[in-house]
């Protein structure tokens, strides 16, 4: 199968979440990613834990697939040296570092730009590389607060609560994806690389849609609504006889569709709920009429009647059970992977599907140095007293 960017030399200086899940895409995408890692601790993420599978990390192993690991000490002058040379034959550098940090080290975007201008030179961070928070370190969680995250989740009167997975990180690596296939188009036209600079403060704000044109168009500052959407009703969960269930009336359609599934034709001509906007304004008074209703049966046979009419309708699952639903299995997202320590393991694969083109890596996520040699020689044809003598210095 042809992979889009099989041609494609990555230098993957990022660490944790936002950064590795950006270059796990590129490497689904058919890239080479090498991972720069510290000689003898590597990704902050392989000490994360539990749990541990066979002395690996699960949290690392969820972000590092298909890429190649190579220690590098870039504190000694050789190290730093083998970067530049390394450099010169990526297309793309990828780093989630503070702001700063490269530049001190002599790897800034300029310097990098000035040497080597086809190379694209990618930046995660959590609030860019400028503006006066622009030093702070940055993580999911600091976000979830500092970007407005927490006010929005959790119940009207109870204190505010983070979402239950590190979303910001991952919607961070996402648009650092997007920006840099965008930049290797423009690169294709113009033969320059050029910046990405993504922050998780503007990646997590970005998404916020409705709720960002609500306040700066009409003044309306969002709030916790629990499991409620703030302009759709009924849009949102429901205790039943065994189970939850969340539903989502988003039309007047299947709202009678909804009213007449509950064997309640007197809720459609009801004028308080006589149309969605309606609906939210009353949206108390809309659930007195619904709960116990939803209570008379369990979540698997409102799933199937509410499907039945077309009505939108899932059960709330566990993680593991939705991963092991038979939609995820018929959908191939869970990808069989030989790891040289772990043996056969399971992974969840690249969510994208491209016609022509294997869906996600075959290779495992690597031990720490695993490829050192095997890229050195490849990329740089360095020799083996070259090698030797590195690791004598304590640079690999």
């Amino acid at each position: 199968m042809s992979e889009p960017l099989e041609s494609i030399r990555v230098l993957d200086l990022t660490r944790i979440l936002a950064g590795p899940y950006c270059t796990q895409a590129l490497a689904d995408a058919g890239a080479d990613v090498v991972k720069i890692e510290r000689p003898g601790s590597g990704d902050d993420t392989r000490g994360w834990g539990p749990p541990f599978v066979a002395g690996q990390s699960c949290y690392f192993l969820s972000v590092n697939r298909g890429k190649r690991s190579l220690t590098l000490d870039l504190k000694k002058a050789p190290g730093r040296e083998l970067l530049w040379r390394l450099i010169a034959e990526a297309d793309v550098l990828v780093e989630n570092f503070r702001p700063g940090t490269l530049d001190a080290l002599g790897f800034s975007y300029d310097e990098v730009q000035r040497r080597f201008p086809r190379v694209i030179y990618a930046s995660i961070s959590g609030y860019g590389t400028d503006g006066p928070w622009g030093r702070r370190p940055g993580y999911d969680a600091v976000l979830q607060g500092e970007g407005g995250l927490m006010s929005l989740t959790g119940e009207p009167q109870g204190p505010p609560f983070k979402v239950g997975a590190s979303i910001v990180d991952v919607l961070a690596g996402m648009n650092a994806y997007q920006g840099i296939l965008t930049a290797l188009l423009r690169r294709a036209k113009t033969g320059r690389g050029g910046r990405v600079d993504v922050s998780l403060l503007e990646s997590l704000l970005a998404t916020f849609n409705y709720h960002t044109a609500a306040y700066l168009l009409a003044g309306q500052e969002p709030v916790r609504l629990g499991n409620r959407h703030p302009n759709l009703s009924p849009y949102e969960t429901f205790e039943t006889a065994a189970g939850h269930v969340i539903v989502g009336v988003g039309s007047e359609s299947l709202w009678r569709s909804f009213c007449n599934v509950l064997r309640a034709p007197e809720l459609i001509d009801d004028p308080r709920f006589a149309s969605n906007a309606r609906r939210v304004e009353n949206r108390e008074a809309l659930a007195d009429e619904l709960v116990p209703r939803l209570r008379q049966r369990t979540a698997a046979e409102w799933q199937e009647v509410f499907k039945a009419a077309g009505v939108p309708c899932g059960q709330v699952r566990t993680v593991a059970e939705a991963l092991e639903s038979e939609q995820v299995a018929a959908r191939g997202l869970l990808v069989s992977l030989d790891h040289p320590t772990l043996g056969a393991c399971r992974l969840a694969g690249s969510p994208v599907r491209l016609s022509e083109t294997q869906r996600s890596s075959r290779r495992p996520p690597p031990l720490l140095g695993q490829h050192t040699d095997e890229i050195l020689t490849g990329w740089l044809d360095l020799g083996a007293e070259e090698l030797a003598a590195l690791r004598a210095g304590d640079v690999l």
